[in-house]
């Protein structure tokens, strides 16, 4: 009928496509990782990955706290692996362990929460993080978590693992080692080589957010929210690992000797450099590659195809959108 208006059903099917899209995200816009699940997910992956690869951690340490200076105590990775099980058994590699397994998983918590909350901000309006602001996020994500952990959790483990080449070691434990270190030395001899550990993790990080968002953002394509094999997620991984190893390995060097027992005979973090170089040439500042190479390849992968695959968990049980 003329002037009639048009009937119920047809006014429903008439706005029922722009109720729609409106409510439809932006099409090409990125999925935000909440902070929380990222701090529960970082925290997970970082306790299951250090019970796999520590005895990696624990052959690095010795091979660089060996200085060139004194008569040589290892001849190379598999001598170190063959005195300590002779001498302490399978369970001496894991020397340490307890120190790495209680620091490890608020690190990856704390640096997964920070990288997620500081990316969250500096996203495009798609939701997209480029390569520059994912180093400046992985920058930031290190340099927290060497304050709120890695320090004092790295100066006691290199401790533990420096004191049982003593003739004598005094340390029965954890608990006990903590105890002995800031009856001591008072709470700062748990921040020995705090310098060393901010240069050390923040440049750590932004290496490996740096790579992993280059080669995650070319994988995806136009598709921000293409799924990630987690086969695809763990060779990223390495790759982000060993980029980190040979960019910054001469750090870790002088971090593991600024918190080692005879760190008092450096003056600073430049100065403990200065000794190396001076007394043992650069080679030494590349002490350990070998083995933090595998440790980190493998600690790296497996960090972010556990978290990434906790994340996929939590987006299904815990709705923060």
């Amino acid at each position: 009928m003329p002037g009639a208006p048009p009937p119920a059903s047809r006014l429903l099917a008439m706005a029922a496509p722009r109720d729609l899209a409106a409510a439809a995200p932006a099409p090409g816009k990125a999925k935000l990782t909440h902070p929380g699940k990222a701090i529960l997910a970082g925290g997970l992956a970082g306790g299951i990955e250090i019970c796999i690869t520590f005895p990696t951690e624990y052959v690095k340490t010795q091979l660089q706290l060996d200085e060139r200076s004194h008569p040589p105590r290892y001849r190379g990775i598999g001598d170190c692996v063959r005195q300590t099980v002779r001498n302490h058994g399978v369970l001496g590699l894991y020397r340490g362990l307890s120190s790495l397994l209680y620091g490890s998983i608020p690190k990856a918590a704390v640096r997964f929460g920070m990288f997620e909350f500081l990316s969250n901000h500096m996203r495009d309006a798609q939701g997209r993080l480029d390569s520059t602001r994912g180093l400046l996020c992985g920058l930031g994500a290190g340099v927290a978590e060497a304050v709120v952990v890695v320090c004092p959790m790295e100066t006691i483990k290199v401790k533990f693992i420096h004191d049982q080449t003593s003739p004598n070691p005094k340390y029965r434990g954890f608990f006990h080692g903590v105890r002995e270190i800031v009856r001591e030395q008072g709470l700062k001899g748990t921040y020995q080589g705090l310098t060393a550990t901010v240069l050390k993790q923040g440049s750590n990080q932004a290496i490996r957010f740096f790579v992993m968002t280059s080669l995650r953002n070319w994988y995806r394509g136009d598709n921000p929210n293409k799924p990630m094999n987690p086969l695809i997620t763990g060779a990223f991984g390495v790759i982000a690992g060993a980029a980190s190893v040979f960019g910054n390995t001469p750090l870790d060097v002088i971090k593991t000797r600024m918190q080692g027992l005879e760190a008092s005979k450096y003056r600073s973090t430049w100065d403990c450099g200065l000794q190396i170089l001076k007394n043992e040439g650069l080679k030494a500042f590349y002490k350990g590659t070998v083995p933090r190479l595998g440790r980190v390849c493998l600690d790296v992968a497996i960090v972010f195809i556990i978290y990434d695959e906790v994340v996929k968990l939590l987006n299904k049980v815990w709705k923060t959108d």
